[in-house]
């Protein structure tokens, strides 16, 4: 009963309910599927088939199955064709040795570092900022 151009009905998945034909049978469990559904490999034990028929060979085009569907007067599965678009391209970096001839004066400024007191050093000094305001307050 499976066999190149037996229409079926497909039982599961997104298309279910849909009427497609049988375009290749790939091996046992599997075959190649075209019509009123998206032309695709289909498990069998998702089709249904009919008693309809239609004449094509084994591979036909989207267009030619097509064909055989308005002469039963089913639908197929019409895909647009997507407008291409333009993606913006991203600019390549100058190379190293270009941008240094070119912005000599651009150089970044080192600040001086800080010279490290040690930690006694440190305590000492915040304690000392902290007294006087302790004094201000008491008067």
């Amino acid at each position: 009963m499976i066999e190149i151009g037996r229409i079926c009905i497909k039982l599961a998945g997104r298309d279910a309910g849909r009427e497609a034909v049988i375009v290749e049978i790939l091996d046992n469990n599997y075959v190649l599927i075209d019509g009123n559904v998206r032309r695709r490999k289909c498990n069998i034990l998702h089709l249904e088939p009919t008693e309809k028929k239609i004449d094509i060979k084994k591979g036909a085009s989207h267009e030619e199955v097509n064909k055989e569907f308005k002469k039963l007067e089913i639908t197929t599965w019409e895909t647009k064709p997507k407008e291409k678009a333009e993606r913006p391209r991203r600019q390549r970096k100058k190379k190293v040795q270009e941008s240094k001839t070119e912005k000599p004066e651009e150089k970044k400024e080192e600040k001086p570092k800080k010279e490290k007191q040690p930690i006694d050093a440190r305590i000492v000094s915040v304690t000392k900022k902290k007294e006087p305001a302790k004094k201000a307050e008491k008067k």
